[in-house]
């Protein structure tokens, strides 16, 4: 029996927290005490959370005493401002913003990859971007196997990567274009409704945007692969849930794709969907709600020396991002 322990959902008026909530009631994990935080907006709203009644508490730095855990997806302003007060508390921070990602003193993980990392924390753990752990956790066991040299993927990424009200704006523009009213895009740059564009994240110098330069900077510390080259595409389709993405890699050593189909159906986390017959293959559709990424499209590359290519989806919103913090959590805390 694990210890019970005192959990606060920072920022769980969001889409993340209240996932969070969801897989704690699933996975029925140990609650002693549970506090729900957001921001002062948010402050005095009532959730219920297996039978009971909570209110929504500002977040403040004084609100984490007494606590082993924070969950936290409240962004990264809000997260860089109250985690030195968590770790004074003494509780686990497991960080779903990019705020610490790339500190080198802290942990970035995955617990399919990189488990042994989460022994290594100083009081804060940090949750990888949703478009990173989709595309690595099918990835790791080809890794593993053969090394992987170069990986280029192009992302189709979900409204509910850009939160709960972007959700709501696909579904308000999909009726609005369908009655024929004017579409006005408001929580993102441009219409999602019937069209894809470009994912909205700030473009750099070098014409990367940020979302395409994590996924590149987070594989190196994740794999502990400083060389492994890595480039990607990153665009936002009208899906409401789930990202998906084509992923082409280069390997050091030839690997058959009938090797690939054995090592993924071994694989933690991973779902092969992978008929040729019936043109079956993964969806997001199919991937929403579920905790194991699909993984479908198995085919050589023969563009390349030992090239092959893939296609996936998963939930952004769970393995994405809430399932693999509480992944961590367990791990960290030893719950079974």
């Amino acid at each position: 029996m694990s210890k019970k322990l005192k959990v606060a959902v920072l920022g769980v008026t969001g889409a993340v927290g209240q996932e969070f909530l969801e897989l704690l009631k699933e996975r029925k994990f140990p609650i002693a005490e549970l506090k729900l935080l957001a921001s002062g907006r948010s402050a005095g709203k009532s959730i219920e959370f297996m039978g009971k009644t909570y209110k929504v508490e500002e977040a403040k730095p004084d609100s984490f005493a007494g606590l082993d855990l924070v969950l936290s997806s409240a962004g990264g302003a809000v997260s860089r401002e109250l985690a030195p007060h968590i770790v004074k508390s003494g509780a686990l921070m497991v960080d779903n913003t990019s705020a610490f990602r790339m500190d080198p003193e802290i942990p970035l993980v995955v617990p399919e990859i990189n488990p042994e990392d989460i022994a290594k924390h100083k009081g804060i753990i940090a949750n990888p971007n949703c478009s990173t752990i989709i595309m690595l956790v099918p990835l790791f066991p080809i890794h593993k196997a053969v090394k992987i040299k170069r990986i280029v993927s192009a992302t189709y990424q979900a409204a509910s990567g850009a939160g709960a009200k972007a959700m709501e704006e696909l579904k308000i523009q999909a009726r609005d274009f369908l009655e024929g009213k004017k579409v006005t895009p408001k929580v993102l740059p441009h219409q999602i409704a019937f069209n894809v564009f470009s994912h909205n994240s700030k473009i750099g110098a070098d014409g990367y945007c940020e979302e395409e330069t994590k996924m590149v900077k987070e594989t190196k510390k994740i794999f502990h692969a400083p060389d492994i080259q890595v480039t990607a595409t990153c665009v936002r389709v009208p899906v409401l849930r789930a990202h998906s993405e084509a992923i082409f890699i280069e390997t050091e050593k030839k690997i058959s794709v009938e090797q690939v189909r054995t090592l993924l159906s071994n694989a933690p986390g991973i779902k092969l969907v992978d008929d040729r017959e019936k043109n079956y293959f993964p969806m997001p559709l199919e991937a929403t709600g579920q905790d194991d990424i699909l993984v479908g499209r198995l085919r050589e590359d023969t563009t390349v020396a030992n090239g092959l290519s893939m296609f996936v989806s998963g939930d952004q919103i769970r393995k994405g991002a809430a399932l693999n913090a509480v992944q961590i959590a367990e791990i960290a805390f030893s719950i079974k």
